[in-house]
């Protein structure tokens, strides 16, 4: 009976390491990220009210800058939104989401958001009209498609382009970083850099401390059984 028991809990042990590894994998892939906005933000097409959403990257192997917005459950989509690469020298272990400069008391524009130690993040495309009224606010180039659009293949093949502050409009290119083939490796998590953060993002830490757990479990299992076999 006892060893029938052993072989129950490094079974059980086993099937419960397996269920963790692929949503970690899985989180990795698309950056899946919970974040609570404390006031409205604004967004392509529309204004977040405050609450707390998900945000995710469109699972597709050819198309890697298509951010869903869903609600904190991550089961309704708020919005799918088109974006570029966006360069940052010194990654933070935290989730930073960059705001444009408002006028007034508009909600706040959402600019950009990094996942936790990339280098590369999204910059977020506005239809044109309201790009060409951020650049010239903001006194940046600001990407641009010609008008809002929600649908997946429609935004896999929108034109984009650049607005400047005087409104002209330029090659995206101009504002675009190109990330290299493969995602770069995490790096040591260096000082955060001054930007308005929203550190909503839930740690691994408890998951890698239970995997651990479970690693010393099953092997103080197989311990066991070996003594009983022998």
């Amino acid at each position: 009976m006892k060893i029938v028991k052993i072989l129950v809990l490094v079974f059980s042990l086993a099937l419960l390491a397996a269920a963790l590894i692929p949503s970690v994998q899985a989180d990795q892939w698309n950056k899946k990220t919970v974040v609570t906005f404390n006031q409205p933000v604004e967004i392509p097409g529309q204004i977040l009210p405050a609450g707390t959403y998900t945000f995710a990257l469109v699972d597709s192997l050819s198309d890697r800058h298509i951010v869903r917005i869903l609600d904190k459950d991550g089961i309704q989509v708020i919005a799918t939104i088109l974006a570029i690469p966006n360069l940052r020298l010194t990654p933070t272990g935290d989730t930073v989401m960059k705001f444009s400069e408002r006028p007034g008391d508009a909600p706040e524009a959402l600019k950009a958001w990094f996942y936790p130690g990339d280098n590369f993040g999204q910059e977020f495309v506005y239809p044109k009209s309201r790009a060409l009224q951020l650049a010239q606010v903001t006194k940046e180039i600001v990407p641009a498609i010609p008008t809002a659009i929600t649908n997946v293949d429609e935004l896999k093949t929108a034109p984009i382009v650049a607005v400047t502050p005087d409104q002209k409009e330029v090659e995206v290119s101009q504002v675009a970083a190109t990330p290299p083939p493969v995602e770069p490796a995490p790096v040591p998590m260096a000082k955060p850099e001054p930007a308005k953060e929203l550190p909503q993002t839930n740690s691994s830490m408890p998951l890698i401390a239970l995997l651990g757990t479970l690693s010393l479990s099953l092997a103080l299992g197989l311990k066991m059984l070996a003594k009983q076999l022998y």
